[in-house]
């Protein structure tokens, strides 16, 4: 294997640096070939630019790590700077508490739970009606906290604690106009949205759904809603109609409120005609352009005809524990579970974002989302709550144009999925735009891959990835990173702050690889669903973990519970997590993506990130299934080619026999590889491999 040690300037220009490029990064190789990382610092320092090609980003990185053991499963790509050391939100807080290293301050987040939440509260600049007479009750159990007991508030109003006239939201079409709406104007429109629910016989408690694009306008709506003591329904608006009404019954949803039609690369999508395949209450209808396009419903309302002019409204006064959204799992593995959230909930959100993501005052914060995926309300209180500003595109995210959005918008934060960053990647669509006013990216959705990711960061002129794992019944994320840890490709490398985390294996013994179950209490957990039994899906059946375990940055369960004079119990999330030899860790995918080939263990997203790199192939999926006659699990690959490839199944079968023999493990044989033009995703963004499992054996 070529190292940096043996690499040749001709063998750089081949991979496309121009002659003083390729003598400037030989003559780095060389003088720092015993020191890796200062080979990658000053290499992306001094030499590398985001429009070089990718393969020579990849192939250097690939050197300056390979023969390096200490950095063999995660080489970082991203170090700390004077910035992120002196002015982030994170350092500023450690120095406020007197924290040297930010092990100690997670250590403190888990081991006085009470006091780290009250700190956040304060932080974040919660306004209460009023006020708590503690943080936490737990006298019913770690499994079920009364979060602020006593307390009265409406979330929506620390959304508006930013100077009116600062910009809440910057939106823009795909043809490139950017507009913006005001902290003030948001706040007045929301208002009136509030006003005209009254009017129609809202009342405190109702449900609306919101079944529309991430605009503006949807945005008033959600905290409109909330303002007037509602929850919002949240709904995706690609679902089918058959499951968009499933979701309004499970709720109880009182109002819907949609949008005419949508237009995305010239195609017209009629969205208010689909909806009417379902049972729905009466609706509100939104124009895309001025005025609202087709018949409507006797009953129905346009957003002219609902919308009454009054924008004053001060937020009903809620109890901590009242539902401010419901939403729903991306049923992946089964029917959607209905999530509630409360108003505890977003204090969740903005303290990830606040820590995490580092949203700063006047930042501008874009992650292509929507309503009906818990990270379009989490963008909404993260943002808002952190007094940034949110950045909607109004298309699809995967071209050019989104890009360029982006870059005239002046994006700090930009929020990605792995599928649309490997779209990038393949059509070259991000080229020559200017990302500089990007300070880090972070992803969510499913697990990244480090070749692509690589190439994310080199977009940015090396930005850090914050990988972002969690959930819709965690209001947030449980394991992330942070901008004073270096930063790997498609690797985590820490809890988030207030929650801690163990891996068991199969016989429920810590372990460095296995399932993650979280160690509660934290504000964000969900307490209730609405359609199942909450303790039956997140606690019962669980083992009893011995308090001389230790949480993930090290310390004890005991430890951790000893300021709630509670023993710890854990609760069941469903990842499977591998942790690195350098301490960062790995996503593995859904444990009930897990299969059993040959008596071994293995994820699909694990086998996934292998044969995604065959040459010729787009993206694939992974399932087991049973056969026929009985017998172990085989092993069944869905392949999406690239576009123009046409290679058949028996030599793609070959190929990826060949790369998990000499990669994972020359055990797992593959059964068989089924071509799709696409493979089916939830509105998140998840790939379904329970629908490819049914369509299987359905098909065998």
């Amino acid at each position: 294997m070529q190292t940096a040690k043996t690499i040749s300037i001709e063998e750089i220009r081949e991979l496309g640096a121009n002659a003083t490029d390729a003598a400037k990064i030989h003559r780095i190789l060389k003088d720092h070939q015993n020191t890796p990382q200062k080979c990658w610092q000053e290499l992306t320092g001094q030499v590398l630019h985001p429009d070089m090609p990718a393969g020579l980003h990849q192939k250097l990185f690939q050197w300056v790590y390979d023969q390096d053991e200490k950095f063999s499963e995660a080489p970082p790509a991203w170090f700390p700077n004077s910035y992120t050391s002196e002015n982030s939100n994170l350092k500023r807080f450690m120095r406020k508490k007197n924290f040297n290293s930010y092990q100690a301050l997670h250590h403190y987040s888990v081991t006085q739970r009470p006091e780290f939440w009250n700190d956040m509260l304060h932080e974040l600049n919660i306004p209460f009606d009023t006020t708590p007479q503690k943080v936490v009750d737990v006298g019913q159990g770690l499994e079920s906290p009364d979060w602020l007991p006593g307390a009265k508030l409406n979330i929506v109003r620390a959304c508006f604690t930013e100077e009116n006239s600062q910009t809440a939201i910057v939106y823009g079409k795909e043809d490139g106009v950017l507009q913006g709406m005001t902290y003030g104007a948001l706040d007045g429109l929301s208002s009136r949205i509030a006003n005209s629910l009254t009017n129609f016989g809202f009342e405190k408690d109702d449900r609306a759904a919101i079944v529309m694009p991430m605009t503006a306008e949807a945005v008033a709506l959600y905290l409109g809603i909330i303002k007037a003591g509602g929850a919002v329904v949240s709904i995706a608006d690609s679902l089918a109609p058959a499951e968009v009404e499933k979701r309004l019954k499970i709720a109880g949803t009182r109002m819907v409120f949609t949008q005419d039609k949508i237009t995305r690369g010239g195609k017209e999508i009629p969205l208010y005609r689909k909806l009417l395949q379902a049972e729905m209450p009466q609706t509100v209808i939104l124009p895309e352009g001025n005025d609202v396009t087709g018949d409507i419903r006797h009953n129905d309302l346009t957003w002219k005809d609902f919308l009454v002019k009054k924008e004053s409204f001060y937020p009903i006064s809620c109890q901590p524990a009242d539902y401010c959204n419901i939403l729903f799992s991306s049923g992946t593995t089964g029917d959607p579970k209905a999530i509630p959230w409360t108003h505890t909930t977003p204090i969740k959100a903005a303290t990830d974002g606040y820590f995490h993501q580092d949203i700063q005052q006047g930042e501008v914060v874009a992650w292509p989302t929507n309503i009906g995926w818990m990270m379009g309300p989490w963008l909404i209180f993260a943002t808002l709550i952190n007094r940034g500003t949110i950045a909607l595109f109004y298309g699809a995210p995967t071209g050019r144009p989104f890009g360029k959005f982006v870059q005239d918008a002046g994006v700090n934060m930009l929020g990605v999925v792995p599928s649309m960053v490997k779209r990038w990647l393949e059509t070259g669509c991000m080229q020559g735009l200017d990302w500089s006013s990007i300070k880090l990216f972070s992803s969510t959705g499913e697990s990244s891959n480090p070749q692509d990711y690589l190439w994310l960061m080199a977009r940015g002129d090396y930005k850090p990835v914050i990988e972002y794992c969690g959930g819709t019944e965690i209001g947030g994320g449980y394991l992330t990173n942070t901008v004073l840890q270096p930063a790997s490709p498609s690797a985590f490398t820490t809890p988030t702050l207030g929650l801690d985390l163990v891996i068991l294996d199969e016989n429920a013994e810590p372990s460095g690889k296995g399932e993650v179950f979280l160690i509660p209490p934290s504000i964000g957990l969900s307490n209730t669903l609405l359609n199942k039994d909450h303790n039956k899906t997140y606690y019962t059946g669980l083992p009893k973990p011995d308090e001389n375990w230790e949480g993930t940055l090290g310390s004890l369960l005991g430890e951790q519970t000893v300021a709630l004079k509670n023993p710890p119990i854990l609760r069941r999330h469903g990842d499977e997590i591998r942790k690195l030899k350098n301490g960062y860790f790995r996503a593995q995918g859904r444990a009930d993506d897990t299969m059993n080939l040959g008596g071994i263990k293995t994820s699909s997203v694990e086998i996934e990130r292998l044969l995604d790199m065959v040459e010729g192939v787009n993206e694939t999926a992974a399932i087991a299934v049973k056969p026929a006659s009985d017998g172990p699990e085989e092993l069944v690959v869905f392949c999406v080619l690239k576009e123009g490839q046409s290679t058949g199944t028996t030599e793609l079968q070959k190929s990826f026999q060949d790369r998990i023999k000499k990669k994972l493990n020359p055990l797992f044989k593959i059964s068989d590889v089924v071509l799709r033009n696409s493979l089916p995703r939830t509105a998140s963004n998840k790939v379904m491999r329970r629908v490819l499992r049914e369509e299987y054996e359905r098909n065998s």
